[in-house]
């Protein structure tokens, strides 16, 4: 008996086949139980004798610790204990490392040196959160002030202060470069024989996620020595296999519970919060909570890594570009995180989705003492498509040229090999930018109407 392999529930009518969804209202599998309230995120787990665990953090961009002082602290009714990065097995972790991405960079809790504003550096356990909070108030910190860089550039200059010295210089180094680059042609020829030479520089600001629901877990300790993690992650198993690494445990020693993430958008994925309190949780064998507060979530969360890129085109009288030659410089903060990867998507994106027979580029991942970047919604790719498409609108203008036209002039079509030598397939950009021409009125002339993806005349 042959069997229909596709689920029919959201497709009434079954002669247009299975895409009836797209272009159609469809109930999220999740709406009911968030309009009722009964959809259950990670706070909602209250284990008894539950403790809560607050950090206390840097007060400066860049500084040696000196001294820590706990006295007061642990004098603070309900204080249970204060960890350190004594108290941490594997203190130093980078997230990538899971796909050979290192060194391991960052201080799960700080050790020596911080490196940025926010950095946390003491967590203080406590049986309520407002004595957890007290506690770390109270925490003594002193500082031996370090000279401190935040500009991209003048991170790479000669003689700029080293942020972290794990990497041992401002940039990440990729294959023995200083940079992920892209060499495809000859630019320097391109730009010899154009008609006109365009540059502008395009500048971006870290982008917070903002989710609705702060980061956080709750930890619990099982009676067979197991660690029940809840947590509001974006990437469960990226996470328990990270915080394995960092505990020094094996990984079936942990279970991670997801679950509906109350915001996320890439900014859920890094792991800032399950390892100390997997910590805290197996060194006081109580349930521990550590959740982010809206301060934290905007000072100390992941930004989308501020961007900025310098793109230099050949361009001759007809609109054809010849040549384009970009600079870019992502802001990783004072840790890799997920930075060194998507700044390397960045450079596969290059020069968009345009074919351009030469192209010149350099993608620095650098260090700052800026709050350490990450993901967000298609990082690396998202700020590099606002200035290549302003790059087109602005040469479109200078040559008085339709922008739409100058697009598709220059848009790749199938079988084109992209600038990181990889064969373009399924591109379909002709055909978009023709229906949305369509859509608003925008008249085309015949021979751009007849253009198409798949074929080259």
């Amino acid at each position: 008996m042959k069997t229909d392999p596709i689920d029919r529930t959201y497709f009434p009518d079954e002669s247009a086949g299975p895409f009836t969804v797209i272009g159609s209202a469809v109930q999220r599998s999740d709406a009911l139980g968030h309009v009722t309230g009964r959809t259950a995120f990670f706070e909602d787990v209250a284990p008894p004798g539950l403790l809560h665990l607050k950090m206390h953090r840097s007060a400066r961009h860049h500084a040696r610790i000196t001294s820590v002082d706990l006295t007061a602290a642990l004098e603070v009714p309900g204080v249970v204990r204060i960890l350190t990065h004594e108290d941490i097995p594997n203190n130093v972790f980078t997230p990538l490392k899971l796909i050979g991405v290192q060194p391991d960079d960052e201080p799960v809790l700080a050790e020596g040196t911080v490196r940025y504003l926010g950095e946390p550096i003491c967590a203080v356990v406590a049986e309520s959160e407002a004595a957890a909070y007290e506690g770390a108030a109270r925490v003594g910190v002193t500082y031996d002030d370090l000279p401190a860089v935040f500009d991209v550039e003048e991170a790479l200059k000669e003689g700029a202060p080293i942020v972290n010295e794990y990497q041992g210089n401002n940039y990440f180094t990729y294959e023995g470069h200083h940079c992920r680059r892209i060499r495809f042609g000859d630019v320097d020829s391109a730009f010899a024989a154009a008609d006109h030479v365009f540059e502008w520089r395009y500048q971006s600001a870290p982008i917070e996620h903002a989710p609705t629901e702060t980061t956080g877990c709750i930890v619990v300790p099982q009676a067979d020595g197991r660690l029940r993690i809840h947590s509001d992650t974006q990437a469960c198993f990226f996470t328990l296999d990270n915080t394995a690494l960092i505990l020094g445990t094996p990984f079936n020693k942990l279970r991670i519970v997801g679950g509906t993430v109350g915001g996320g958008f890439g900014g859920k994925v890094d792991i800032q919060v399950e390892p100390v309190a997997c910590v805290a949780a197996m060194l006081t064998g109580q349930p521990v909570k550590y959740v982010w507060n809206r301060y934290e979530e905007m000072q100390v969360s992941s930004p989308r890594a501020a961007e900025r890129l310098y793109i230099k085109d050949a361009v001759m009288a007809d609109g054809r570009i010849t040549g384009r030659k970009i600079t870019l410089y992502v802001d990783a903060g004072a840790y890799a995180r997920h930075s060194p990867y998507g700044t390397t998507k960045a450079a596969a994106h290059m020069p968009g989705p345009y074919s351009i027979p030469n192209v010149w580029a350099d993608c620095h991942c650098v260090f700052t003492n800026r709050t350490p970047s990450s993901a967000m919604r298609g990082f690396g790719v998202t700020i590099a498509d606002f200035a290549l498409e302003s790059q087109m609108d602005r040469v479109a203008r200078e040559l008085n040229m339709d922008p739409l036209q100058l697009r598709l002039k220059n848009a790749y079509r199938d079988g084109d090999l992209k600038a990181h030598r990889k064969v373009a397939s399924g591109t379909a950009l002709i055909e978009v930018i023709q229906k949305a021409a369509e859509m608003v009125g925008h008249e085309l002339p015949d021979e751009y109407r007849r253009m198409s993806s798949v074929e080259t005349s």
